[in-house]
């Protein structure tokens, strides 16, 4: 199963989200939420971590309401 890390997604933010990182509080628990998740679900995914499939598509749902509000504040 493919990742989905920030980077890869947004590619040409990457200089502004490496940016934000080191400078933005808010932010950066932004990218560690997110990559939390996306972990999280990725474990899911492969079999790793063990979720029913109501838990797994909520997952899912806070990971792109998450990937929504990044790309605004990238946009900001």
């Amino acid at each position: 199963m493919e990742k989905h890390n920030l980077l890869q997604e947004f590619p040409e933010l990457q200089d502004k989200i490496h940016e934000l990182k080191v400078s933005d509080t808010h932010f950066r628990k932004l990218f560690d939420d997110y990559h939390e998740l996306e972990h999280q679900i990725h474990r899911i995914n492969i079999g790793t971590e063990i979720a029913n499939e109501q838990f797994t598509h909520e997952l899912k749902a806070k990971l792109l309401f998450l990937k929504d509000e990044i790309y605004a504040y990238l946009n900001r």
